[in-house]
């Protein structure tokens, strides 16, 4: 074994008896070892594999003077490196206080509500995990919270696999349990043995250019062409083309800034010619003042109006197909990969962290397929 593996503890938070306590993961090493039962009340947990003592500053600074020089302390899980998000505008979750609750209803901690605004979590992700940990803590409604454990947790988790609920909302989920342990509890990886459901590997839907080509041809004015044109041609999210400001698109570059994507990442993308000549024809028509797409009362343009828009100009084309605002996204990607445009630009241009997500267009993607023939084209069938 590797010398310098066995020179090497790992802390982690636990929680036993109700009580925060650190945990020292560690190889058996002599040295190591009398260090350990040198600590003040150390115990062992055989349910964690790993020496424990009472989380305080007291005995974390202890660890560091005691070990220093000795061997290297793996932090990584005891203190997580999650980067605050950032927004333009302070992300509120008042309307969650001031709600009229069911007489016994478990609400949401305070605590809860005040880190996600602290952490500026998007509104929509606040609003998820608030709802999701509800549901969760009203199935426990008797028992206290700290006294919630990996078993009951599992427990509920195979509800919902037995309830049918989506991968997607099992894993989210988790995600809520998880911020209010982990995060708001300040006690990282506290149930870093929860299972997660496997991953499903749906393929992006997506539809052909003669179809975009209907679709948009059949919109009803040019501000709804503009609309429909922006969302294929730029590959934007829904939520990102509401949100943009005049000033966002840039004709000097020909580049649109996508301000506070998802996951809050500003990124830029690609302006057609074509597009902005469209998009001006429009200006001179419909005068937005703030947004691109404004309501009647000048506020930003309504989600269900988008829809609307792409259903009724799909129903016009003759395009049979339940036609969403992030179809065109995908076909944007996957016609650019198979117009040959590298992977690595589609990333950027859709605004994914990980060219892991995007190789997922690779498996849609039909220019290499075209060119393979069916066996039965070599059958005499006539």
């Amino acid at each position: 074994m590797n010398h310098q593996l066995n020179k090497t503890i790992t802390l982690k938070h636990l929680l036993i008896k109700e009580e925060k306590q650190i945990g020292i993961k560690f190889y058996p090493n002599k040295i190591i070892q009398t260090i350990i039962k040198g600590l003040p009340d150390i115990a062992w947990s055989d349910h964690f594999g790993m020496a424990y003592l009472k989380n305080n500053p007291k005995n974390l600074n202890l660890i560091f003077e005691d070990f220093n020089g000795i061997a290297w302390i793996n932090c990584a899980h005891f203190f997580p490196n999650r980067k605050t998000k950032t927004n333009n505008s302070p992300v509120t979750v008042n309307s969650f206080r001031q709600r009229k609750l069911p007489v016994n209803y478990r609400k949401c901690p305070e605590v809860f509500l005040q880190k996600l605004e602290l952490k500026q979590y998007a509104i929509n992700t606040a609003k998820t995990y608030i709802h999701l940990f509800e549901v969760f803590i009203n199935h426990y409604k008797n028992k206290e919270l700290n006294c919630i454990n990996e078993n009951d947790i599992r427990t509920y988790m195979q509800l919902l696999v037995q309830q049918q609920k989506s991968h997607s909302y099992i894993n989210q989920m988790i995600n809520s349990i998880k911020f209010y342990y982990e995060v708001v509890m300040e006690m990282p990886n506290r149930f870093y043995s929860i299972e997660r459901p496997i991953k499903s590997e749906a393929l992006p839907k997506v539809i052909s250019l003669e179809e975009v080509q209907a679709i948009i041809k059949n919109t009803n004015n040019i501000k709804h062409k503009c609309i429909v044109s922006l969302l294929y041609s730029a590959g934007l999210r829904r939520g990102e083309l509401l949100k943009l400001k005049l000033e966002d698109i840039d004709s000097k570059r020909m580049v649109i800034t996508v301000k506070n994507g998802k996951g809050n990442k500003d990124r830029i993308t690609i302006l057609s010619p074509s597009v902005l000549s469209d998009l001006r024809k429009y200006y001179k028509k419909w005068l937005p003042k703030k947004y691109l797409f404004e309501s009647p009362k000048g506020d930003k343009y309504s989600s269900a109006s988008i829809i609307k828009i792409i259903k009724n100009a799909a129903k016009k084309g003759r395009v049979y197909k339940n036609i969403t605002p992030h179809m065109l996204r995908h076909s944007f990607a996957t016609h650019l990969l198979e117009n040959g445009t590298d992977l690595r630009y589609i990333q950027v241009l859709l605004g994914h962290s990980s060219t892991r997500t995007t190789e997922i267009y690779t498996r849609v993607a039909i220019n290499n397929i075209k060119s393979i023939q069916s066996p039965i084209e070599l059958l005499n069938l006539g």
